[in-house]
């Protein structure tokens, strides 16, 4: 495959398995375990991980505390910390209303009340990827989430803490920030090592590394997801332009040469327009080289009807699902299973990239069809009351009938000393 000329696979949709990429594999998920109790059972470990994997200077501190995030604000350029800004500003407005969407909840039970109460956890850990692409937007994305659902205390992890990624965690809200990543900086946050104060929640995208550590951890702490590679499926007809379709399979592309970039056509002539618009883009695109990758990791589908499409997108269940049609609304509510949906042409996937709202932090591997994104939600806790004012009869003879079905006799007399 070259720049000058592309073509992509071409797929059968009806041979199309559905995504079933584990987002770790078996050895980086033991050599992480280790890792995890290492830093468990030495908290010197974590220096010495940051200072091998990370580039840690030695002597260099491990945790940045708020003061110093805030002075990182005045390091960049007064437009780059507007951008931040406005930006933060978006992703606030779209998870406080989120938040809004839940309540505090009473019900009327036999003699009593029972209820529901929305509280937020205490502290949450927000890791930010600084390997190949520091992403600023990530911090926003994962910190601001977090503020808006109400954590008292929030700690960002990064393993590239440059002057941009400490300002993003300042206007973000977080409270400090540990300059390490991996498998070791999950860890930290999990047990609370370094100064890091233990986090009851982990979140944030990053390496096979990052994944297999929060799988490693999550029995300990709550985690939003195990993501992969990320994953871009355009459905399109012909009345979509080839440019933009090709411009938004290379944003995918360039994320990662393990990115997976797919078209589903309408029209096969839609096939070979997209492949010549790819080939003159990639010419002049710095990030060709990975982009190109990626591409021999994706394909082009012609579905022959729409159902087939609908269909096949929906077995997918991609993490980005942009719908380039002339009736994108009509899809739209066809389409099931995805991590986010982007409908029409204009609402391209980068702007949820970027902070126009939903967070851009989702499900890769086809657990779409399980789990949504990130969101205020991640962040949150049920908590769940019951308080009686008398002990209804009928009640207490039903739980302590239940309670003997099952065996347990103590329950059914804890229900019965209940009697007036």
């Amino acid at each position: 495959m070259t720049t000058k000329s592309i073509t992509l696979k071409r797929r059968s949709a009806d041979k199309i398995p559905v995504f079933d990429r584990e987002p770790v594999d078996p050895e980086t998920r033991v050599a992480a375990r280790e890792i995890v109790t290492e830093v468990r059972d030495d908290q010197a470990a974590l220096r010495r991980y940051a200072e091998k994997l990370d580039g840690l200077p030695e002597g260099a501190p491990l945790v940045l505390e708020r003061s110093q995030l805030d002075r990182a604000c005045d390091e960049i350029e007064e437009s780059d910390r507007e951008l931040l800004e406005r930006t933060a500003e978006r992703i606030d407005a779209f998870a406080t209303a989120q938040r809004g969407t839940l309540d505090t909840v009473t019900v009327a039970v036999p003699g009593g009340r029972a209820g529901q109460e929305v509280a937020a956890v205490s502290v949450a850990g927000c890791y930010a990827p600084g390997g190949r692409y520091p992403l600023p937007s990530s911090v926003l994305m994962t910190a601001v989430t977090a503020r808006a659902a109400g954590v008292e205390e929030i700690w960002v992890a990064s393993p590239n803490p440059g002057p941009l990624m400490r300002a993003a965690a300042a206007i973000a809200g977080a409270d400090g920030m540990l300059c390490a990543g991996g498998a070791h900086a999950i860890a930290a946050m999990a047990y609370g090592c370094g100064g890091v104060s233990p986090c009851a929640v982990i979140v944030g995208p990053g390496n096979r590394w990052v994944t297999a550590a929060k799988q490693v951890v999550s029995g300990r702490v709550a985690i939003d997801l195990l993501a992969g590679p990320s994953e871009l499926v355009v459905l399109a007809d012909g009345s979509a332009d080839p440019c933009l379709i090709a411009a938004d399979l290379l944003a995918q592309a360039e994320h990662d040469p393990e990115a997976l970039p797919v078209l589903v056509a309408l029209e096969e002539g839609l096939i070979e327009s997209v492949e010549e618009a790819l080939g003159e883009q990639l010419s002049s695109l710095p990030t060709r080289d990975i982009a190109v990758e990626a591409l021999k990791n994706g394909y082009a589908v012609l579905a022959e009807e729409r159902e087939e499409a609908v269909a096949l997108c929906n077995r997918l269940a991609p993490e980005h699902l942009q719908v380039m049609t002339r009736d994108p609304g009509e899809w739209a509510e066809r389409l099931d299973h995805y991590g986010a949906l982007f409908i029409g042409s204009r609402s391209a996937e980068v702007f949820g990239d970027y902070g126009v709202g939903p967070n851009h932090t989702l499900p890769t591997g086809g657990s779409a069809r399980a789990f949504g994104g990130l969101s205020v939600f991640s962040f949150l806790r049920i908590r769940t009351w019951l308080e009686l004012d008398e002990a209804d009869p009928d009640l207490i003879e039903d739980t302590a009938r239940l309670a003997r079905l099952e065996g347990l006799e103590a329950h059914a007399r804890a229900a019965e000393a209940r009697r007036g």
